[in-house]
């Protein structure tokens, strides 16, 4: 245990998380591009790109919410040691991880205030198989409309609604990532109601 929790960070931390930052920043600033993200190996059950995201993204000043089988003793440990992030509920997180079913309801999540947009919850959805049909995605960052895998078409549509209020999304499987920030207007193709 004490091995695992040691292990699986970045080796060179200040070029690896700069690289990572800004392939998180290119995802969410082009909603529906899939990007390679690497560098760490956290313990099961988080893929690297999802590790990678919250060695990058954490710190001792944001909260985080282990949802459903993240939530376990050698994430906890992990993610202590590596970004010193202090362990919330929903209510209260700057960001969540975990997979899709076990990250609802999206109410559970601040979402923001009139006032302060910005105070509202990134949830990082781990285990996404960018292989399969995709929403169609429309709004800043997008020429034209692109298409992402998403898991519940009308939870995302509901959240743009909210907009300037809202959650964003990171989608983690793999090496690789992809975001969705609540700007982003969501419609169904035609021959797909729901995917997932």
């Amino acid at each position: 245990m004490q091995a695992e929790t040691l292990a699986g960070g970045f080796d060179t931390p200040a070029v690896q998380s700069a690289h990572a930052f800004r392939g998180l920043l290119e995802a969410m600033a082009r909603p529906g591009t899939v990007r390679q993200i690497g560098g760490a190996a956290p313990p099961r059950p988080l893929s690297p790109a999802a590790g990678c995201a919250l060695l990058t993204l954490c710190d001792t000043d944001t909260p985080v919410y282990l949802a459903g089988g993240a939530d376990c003793d050698a994430v906890r440990a992990w993610l202590a040691f590596h970004t010193g992030a202090p362990l919330t509920g929903p209510s209260h997180c700057a960001f969540a991880i975990g997979r899709w079913e076990d990250l609802l309801p999206l109410s559970a999540y601040p979402t923001g205030t009139s006032e302060y947009p910005d105070r509202s919850a990134t949830l990082i959805v781990d285990g996404t198989d960018f292989a399969k049909p995709g929403a169609v995605l429309r709004g800043p960052g997008i020429s034209g409309q692109a298409t992402m895998a998403l898991p519940g078409i009308k939870a995302f549509q509901d959240n743009n609604a909210l907009f300037p209020l809202g959650l964003d999304f990171i989608f983690a499987g793999g090496s690789r990532i992809a975001a969705l920030p609540r700007s982003t207007k969501i419609t169904a193709p035609a021959t797909v109601t729901e995917v997932f």
